[in-house]
């Protein structure tokens, strides 16, 4: 599989203006302003039944235009519809008929190798997990937390140290890719870090899981074209909110060994993280942070 240019018209983008009212020395004044663009996206999956040639609709998420193909394999990722980048035969926009041009560029199918889809049908296919979700909760449609956690990947094994002074400076890395926050602030962004402290990759979205979901997406894909090995037990994971149980659950199916937030982080994450081997930190600003989690995987480690 070559990598997927993810290229819809120029008129997808993540920003919308609009005249709004704010009231100024007693009075309203009129002005325009930028706002964050929240839209559906489809996710259709191909290949696990070879006698048909449509794909299934495996959810719809809202969230906002701009690496899609990312989104839609990271998703995919984490929801353990893909085992790793061999699973992968052809991500593309929808040219169903039945859509018209703008509908297109919001539906987002992944075909996937044939071996892949077998393993899904032997296992009684896809998920349960297909329902519609928000832009503000990526596990609402999970009928429990217990059949959502028996389906993580295993516990993470990475022996590899992070320098805490170099995570507690990971967010000050996401300011140069959030260009959609700073004309919006409404925006949430996501960023990998290798544990050098390079930042690889940063993506925003109206939702803090598509965000995640995008970076994954964008790791699982370098990893087709063999930039990237998969599972991420090298590098780090920045939010730029708040930790939930969903951000480290997303973290665990992609194997990373850190994840650092810009605010708190919720008990559930904090007891997933424990669980399973990952280290979690919270309100890292200011060159600070705390560490809920493993505190052994940071140089100089925690009490």
């Amino acid at each position: 599989m070559t990598l997927p240019l993810d290229t819809p018209p120029a008129r997808r983008v993540p920003t919308a203006s609009r005249l709004v009212w704010e009231q100024r020395d007693g009075r309203f004044t009129r002005h325009p302003d930028e706002l964050a663009v929240e839209e559906p996206l489809e996710v259709r999956v191909g290949g696990l039944d070879p006698a048909s040639a449509r794909p299934e609709v495996l959810t719809v998420t809202m969230r906002t235009p701009g690496a899609d193909f990312e989104l839609a394999v990271g998703w995919l990722l984490s929801e353990g519809v893909l085992a790793g980048p061999g699973d992968l035969r052809a991500v593309r926009y929808c040219t169903d008929p039945e859509l018209d041009a703008e509908q297109r560029y919001n539906v987002v199918t992944v075909d996937l190798e044939p071996a892949a889809g077998a393993r899904l049908a032997a296992a009684g296919g896809f998920p349960s997990r297909l329902t519609t979700t928000s832009s503000s909760c990526g596990v609402c449609g999970s009928s429990s937390i217990a059949a959502l956690s028996e389906r993580l990947r295993a516990p993470v094994r990475s022996t590899r140290v992070f320098a805490l002074a170099d995570v507690v400076g990971w967010p000050s890395l996401l300011g140069g890719g959030q260009t959609g926050f700073a004309a919006t602030g409404g925006l949430h962004a996501a960023g990998l870090v290798s544990a050098t402290g390079e930042l690889l990759v940063a993506r925003e979205d109206i939702g803090r899981h598509n965000a995640v979901d995008k970076v994954l997406g964008w790791a699982t894909l370098q990893a087709v074209a063999g930039y990237l090995d998969l599972p991420l037990d090298e590098v780090g994971l920045v939010v730029s909110g708040r930790t939930s149980f969903e951000i480290v659950q997303k973290a665990l199916a992609a194997g990373i060994p850190i994840v650092a937030g810009v605010s708190a982080a919720s008990s559930l994450a904090v007891r997933l993280a424990d669980e399973r081997g990952i280290t979690l930190l919270g309100f890292v600003r200011g060159g600070r942070g705390i560490v809920y989690s493993h505190p052994e995987r940071l140089e100089p480690a925690g009490p």
